[in-house]
């Protein structure tokens, strides 16, 4: 299994709502990820910058890549659109972050 990391960016205003999507996150959407090989996954929020930095491990035989053609994740992502920064076909804009230490 590997680790990923990352960060987003939400929009002012939106931090309650982000929440609140993501409490009542859909069950289909939480069962694409697991079957794409996604687990343990964190968002955190830097109140400060309204900067989202997710982990997550992957297996390894995940299918992370094909995520964006998925119906269920282009329907998430347009629902999503309005609260973060995202990319022309509405996929959150992430940037990745660099392993720096690590305590087992």
């Amino acid at each position: 299994m590997t680790t990923q990391a990352f960060r987003m960016q939400l929009r002012p205003g939106t931090v309650e709502e982000y929440r609140r999507r993501h409490d009542a996150i859909w069950p289909e959407l939480s069962e694409l990820l697991t079957a794409s090989g996604i687990r343990d996954y964190s968002i955190f929020l830097d109140e400060e910058t309204l900067a989202l930095f997710a982990v997550l491990k992957l297996t390894s035989d995940n299918t992370r890549a094909a995520l964006p053609d998925h119906p269920v994740m282009k329907r998430w992502w347009d629902h999503m659109a309005p609260l973060m920064e995202v990319e022309p076909d509405n996929r959150p804009r992430e940037w990745p972050l660099v392993p720096m230490f690590h305590l087992a």
